[in-house]
């Protein structure tokens, strides 16, 4: 198969393929690059976070296309790259055959419940792809990301910038050499998301956004995409869009992949066996005013079982965290006062670690060892430039052809994404269930529309809906 294909022939190559885990005939991305070789790079949301993501890969990569809903943020970027071509709707970007021929690589930063489809397309035309996190809005089309990745050969790389951490890779490190014995437990709690967007209970079906006119600029069908059709609505556009369940993830959606990136590495978790939930103001619009989330992670090897347990929001006005008795060990064993707003404990039969920090990358162990900014890790390569270091460790990963040196890969960032967003189902059932990795599949029949939506008609472009 040709290298380079438009949209409609990756569709058309794949048409008479549907099933489980649809394929279409993956185009291979290996190839050789001159170390010195600039690569050509197309952003697709250019705004808010991906302003700054597409900023970081042009400082490696030349930009020639840009694509966003909002013609205020096309401008923008537009002045900065102005030979970038220019596109509202990321389907005409994937049709541009010529264009498309010329870029190797995309970054997606779009909301949550577009990422999958912008970053599949590319990876069927065998392009790289850096996608922000979560990796994926559904826990399906996270199953689907490492697929694609793997057959594609291509390189890939989730925005979970605390995965650059020198702190967080040496905690990880620590863990796996056993510093804390066997660990059994893993709490992880947020700050998200009081103060940073509004669900329930402030918006909810009871209490929905009022409609009101697109403003200008704002390509409204665009940013619907996949999702079901809906009038716009004041208080939905912009980063509110996350505390919406057509649109974002939540609270543990957002900040989970980076909360709990620390442990998930460190414990080299994969797919759980098992997740529940208890919530408030559980409703079919928003996300929920509080939860506690249990996901349970079998023996991995000769790893022991882990319990996660996922903390978000306030129940009768006080914050949702750990027992009492796990947060006295924290602040005993940092020396602080109070406990953090976002951070983890983990507890193991020879020791306990305390981490005061949304990335991982700060951690105590009460064992006497301790990681920050100025650790190294022993084994893991040496990174801590943050965001713009993973993008480095992207780039270098296309350039040696080796997809596992960025460590936040599609194949690690889908497993981590899964997991977490198994925690919405949960919620929104308001069940506990079983878990089928390898089938990507809950033993209660209310999980299936919620592991795996249908995409509106007219924007099913991978065969999800199959």
């Amino acid at each position: 198969m040709a290298r380079n294909m438009n949209r409609r022939q990756v569709l058309g190559a794949g048409a008479a393929a549907l099933g489980y885990l649809y394929l279409a005939p993956a185009v291979s991305a290996a190839r050789v690059y001159r170390a010195n070789e600039k690569l050509r790079v197309a952003g697709i949301g250019v705004g808010g976070k991906g302003s700054s993501d597409i900023d970081q890969a042009g400082n490696l990569m030349d930009v020639i296309a840009l694509c966003d809903i909002n013609d205020g943020n096309l401008a923008a970027k537009a002045k900065k790259w102005p030979e970038a071509k220019t596109f509202a709707d990321y389907r005409k970007l994937y049709d541009d055959a010529a264009l498309l021929k010329s870029i190797d690589a995309v970054v997606v930063s779009t909301a949550d419940h577009s990422h999958a489809q912008a970053s599949i397309l590319a990876m069927r035309a065998g392009k790289h792809v850096y996608c922000q996190k979560p990796l994926t809005h559904d826990v399906y089309e996270a199953h689907l990301m490492r697929t694609e990745a793997a057959k594609a050969k291509v390189c890939t790389q989730m925005g979970n910038q605390g995965t650059a951490a020198n702190g967080l890779r040496r905690a990880a490190e620590l863990l796996r050499a056993g510093e804390l014995g066997d660990v059994t437990a893993v709490h992880v709690w947020t700050n998200r998301p009081a103060g940073y967007w509004k669900q329930a209970p402030d918006v909810s079906d009871a209490k929905p956004p009022a409609k009101g006119s697109v403003p200008k600029g704002i390509h409204w069908d665009e940013f619907l995409g996949v999702a079901p059709d809906r009038e716009f609505a004041n208080g939905i556009h912009g980063f509110a869009w996350r505390g919406f369940w057509d649109y974002g993830t939540g609270a543990i959606g957002d900040m989970a992949c980076h909360t709990a990136n620390m442990a998930f590495m460190g414990l080299r978790l994969a797919h759980p066996t098992k997740v529940s939930a208890v919530a408030g103001d559980v409703n079919p619009l928003t996300c929920p005013s509080w939860a506690n989330v249990v996901i349970e992670f079998p023996k991995r090897g000769n790893l022991a079982p882990v319990t996660l347990n996922w903390y978000e929001g306030k129940k009768d006005g006080k914050k949702v965290l750990p027992p009492d008795e796990l947060v006295a060990k924290a602040l005993e064993i940092s020396g602080a006062k109070k406990l953090v707003d976002s951070g983890s404990i983990l507890v193991g039969t020879k020791g306990f670690a305390y981490s005061p920090d949304d990335y991982g990358a700060n951690v105590f162990f009460s064992t006497g060892k301790k990681t920050g900014n100025d650790t190294k890790p022993e084994t893991l390569p040496v990174n801590n430039k943050g965001d713009q270091g993973q993008k480095d460790e992207w780039v270098a990963a296309i350039k040696a052809g080796k997809p596992e040196l960025a460590l936040a890969n599609f194949d690690y960032g889908g497993l981590l994404t899964a997991a977490f967003l198994l925690g919405n189902v949960a919620i929104r059932t308001g069940k506990s269930f079983n878990f089928d990795g390898e089938k990507c599949a809950a033993d209660i029949k209310e999980a299936a529309p919620l592991i795996r939506r249908t995409y509106r008609k007219g924007w099913d472009l991978i065969g999800y809906n199959a």
